[in-house]
C-alpha cells in the first residue's frame, strides 16, 4: 500500500516530492476580484503536506499563492505540522523585460519572499517573454550572486527553450530545473529538452501531465465541448494543445486507450497520464494543480504510484499516440507569440508592448534611412551602426556573443554563441521594424570550421522554416577571440514602412 508519494533530490540538499502540487488555480480561483481566505487555503496545503505532497510550486502572479503558501509556512513553523519535513516552497519570478539590474532583481526576489516570509528560496524559477531582449542574461547572473549570497537556495528556469538553456549552462549559471510542459499531448520536451538536461545535471518539472484535467474520465466519451463551455483558464490553455496535436477526436483516442490500460491496473486514467510522464528519464517530478479548499486530490494522486507501465500497456498508447500530430517547436514557444493563456489568462497583448532593447534613430536629411546603436563604444570609433535600415533593407552588422562591454557569452560553446548572437540580431530587427522571419541573407564566419555543425543546427532552429540564403567560412581570425560572427540581411515588410 502507498502512504506517501516517492521523492527526488534535486540537489544534494534539496528533496522534493514526485508529484508536486500546483497552485496556479489560485489566479483562477481569485478571479473578478475574489480573495482566498488565506486561513482555509493555507489548511488545505497543511493537508497535502501531511500526506507527503509537501512541495508546492507558484509564482509571483499567481493569485495570493505566496501570501497563502507564507501563511502556511508560518502555521508549519509555529509546530503546527511537528515531526514531519518542513514543506517545501517553489517560485517564479516573471518581469516584463527591461534592464535587469541588481536593484531590480533583488526588488523581485525580495517581494516574494517577503510574501513566502522565508530566510532563503528554495527555488526560484526565472521565466523571460522574449528572448529577443537580451537582458535575461543578466537577470540570471545577479539571481546567482543572490543564490551565493543565501536567499535563494536553487535557481531554476520555466519555459526555457533548449537553446537558451544551453546559454545558460554554458555561461555557468547553475540552473537544477527547467519547468516545461510535458504530456501525452505535448511531448515536446521528451526529445532535444530531456537529453540536453541528463547530458549536463538539469531536471524538468513536468506541468500539464494532465491537461488541465482533460485526461481524465470525466471528458471520455464526450461530445466536442461547444465555444464557451470550458470556461476556466488552464483547461481553455491546453485545449489549444488539444487541436494542435489533431483534435478532439484525437484525445478521445488518446483516452481509449489510457482507459484500457488504468481498467487493467485498477486506477484512473489521470494516474496512468501521470506515471508516463514520470517514467521519463528527465523528469524529477510532475506538478498537480490543485483548487484549494474545492477539490482534494491526495488519495487519487498516490495511485499514480501503484503500478508500472509495461510494454504491453505502452503499446496501447503508443497506437493511440501514433494518430496524433507532433506540436510543433520548442519548450516554451507558446508564451512568446499569440495566442497565450497563463493561469493569469490570455496575455497576448503583452507582446505587442514588450520594450524593445534597441531603438532605430533616423537620420537627418535622409528620412528614408534608420540606424541602430547598440551602445557599444566601439560604433563611434569604427564608424558603423549595429544595424543600419535604408527603405525596405535592414542590414545588420557581423554581431558576435558579446554582452555588455566586454563579456564574451558561452566562451567555449560554439552553439551557445551562435544562439546569443541570433538573438541580437533579432533585437537589431525588431528596432527597425523587421524580424528573423523577413532575413532573407546570413552569412556565418567560423574561428574553427570544426565547429560548422554545432553552429549550423543553431542557426536552422532560428531559420528552419525562413531558409534564407547563407554562406558559412572559416576566417583565419575573429577578434576578440569569439567562435562564430554572423551578419544578417532582411526585407522589411511593407506595413513595416516608416
Amino acid at each position: 500500500m502507498i502512504i506517501a508519494p516517492p521523492r527526488f533530490t534535486l540537489a544534494p540538499d534539496l528533496e522534493i516530492s514526485r508529484i508536486v502540487t500546483g497552485l496556479w488555480q489560485v489566479a483562477d480561483m481569485e478571479r473578478g476580484g475574489r480573495e482566498l481566505d488565506r486561513d482555509a487555503a493555507s489548511s488545505a496545503m497543511l493537508d497535502y503536506a501531511r500526506a507527503g505532497f509537501d512541495t508546492f510550486d507558484m509564482a509571483d502572479h499567481y493569485g495570493s499563492a505566496e501570501l497563502i503558501a507564507g501563511r502556511m509556512l508560518a502555521r508549519v513553523a509555529a509546530g503546527e505540522q511537528a515531526g514531519a519535513r518542513r514543506p517545501v516552497a517553489f517560485t517564479k519570478w516573471c518581469p516584463a523585460p527591461g534592464p535587469m539590474t541588481a536593484e531590480v532583481v533583488r526588488e523581485g526576489v525580495e517581494r516574494s519572499r517577503r510574501r513566502l516570509g522565508v530566510e532563503a528560496i528554495d527555488l526560484l524559477q526565472f521565466h523571460w517573454w522574449n528572448f529577443d531582449h537580451l537582458a535575461y542574461l543578466d537577470a540570471m547572473k545577479r539571481l546567482d550572486d543572490l543564490r551565493r549570497e543565501g536567499v535563494i537556495r536553487h535557481l531554476g528556469v520555466t519555459n526555457f527553450d533548449t537553446a537558451h538553456l544551453n546559454v545558460l549552462v554554458k555561461h555557468g549559471i547553475p540552473i537544477v530545473a527547467n519547468q516545461v510542459s510535458l504530456s501525452l499531448i505535448d511531448r515536446r520536451a521528451a526529445g532535444e529538452m530531456s537529453a540536453f538536461c541528463l547530458a549536463n545535471g538539469v531536471r524538468l518539472l513536468a506541468y500539464g501531465a494532465l491537461a488541465g484535467g482533460l485526461l481524465g474520465e470525466r471528458w471520455l466519451g464526450r461530445r466536442q465541448p461547444e465555444e464557451g463551455e470550458i470556461a476556466d483558464w488552464s483547461k481553455m490553455k491546453y485545449r489549444r494543445f488539444v487541436d494542435a496535436a489533431g483534435g478532439w477526436d484525437t484525445l478521445q483516442a488518446i483516452l481509449v486507450a489510457l482507459d484500457q490500460v488504468a481498467k487493467r491496473h485498477g486506477v484512473a486514467i489521470a494516474n496512468v497520464a501521470t506515471r508516463w510522464t514520470l517514467d521519463h528519464p528527465a523528469v524529477a517530478a510532475t506538478i498537480v494543480g490543485a483548487r484549494l479548499g474545492e477539490n482534494d486530490h491526495r488519495q487519487s494522486n498516490l495511485a499514480s504510484f501503484a503500478f508500472a507501465l509495461d510494454d504491453d500497456d505502452r503499446g496501447v498508447i503508443d497506437a493511440a499516440l501514433a494518430q496524433t500530430r507532433s506540436i510543433s517547436g520548442d519548450c516554451g514557444d507558446e508564451y512568446r507569440k499569440p495566442p497565450f493563456l497563463t493561469a493569469s489568462g490570455d496575455l497576448s497583448h503583452h507582446l505587442a508592448t514588450m520594450p524593445r532593447l534597441y531603438a532605430a534613430t533616423p537620420i537627418d536629411g535622409r528620412p528614408e534611412r534608420q540606424r541602430v546603436s547598440s551602445g557599444s563604444a566601439f560604433e563611434p570609433i569604427a564608424g558603423y551602426s549595429r544595424a543600419f535600415r535604408v527603405g525596405d533593407r535592414v542590414l545588420v552588422s557581423g554581431t558576435t556573443a558579446t554582452n555588455g562591454v566586454d563579456e564574451v557569452v558561452c566562451a567555449g560553446d560554439p552553439a551557445g554563441q551562435t544562439t546569443f548572437i541570433l538573438d541580437k540580431i533579432a533585437a537589431s530587427l525588431a528596432a527597425c521594424g523587421a524580424s528573423l522571419e523577413d532575413v532573407v541573407r546570413t552569412r556565418v564566419y567560423l574561428a574553427n570550421a570544426d565547429d560548422w555543425e554545432a553552429v549550423s543546427r543553431a542557426h536552422g532552429r532560428r531559420f528552419g522554416e525562413v531558409r534564407p540564403a547563407n554562406t558559412l567560412l572559416q576566417v583565419g581570425r575573429l577578434i576578440g577571440g569569439y567562435l562564430v560572427e554572423i551578419e544578417a540581411e532582411a526585407v522589411a515588410p511593407q506595413e513595416a514602412k516608416r
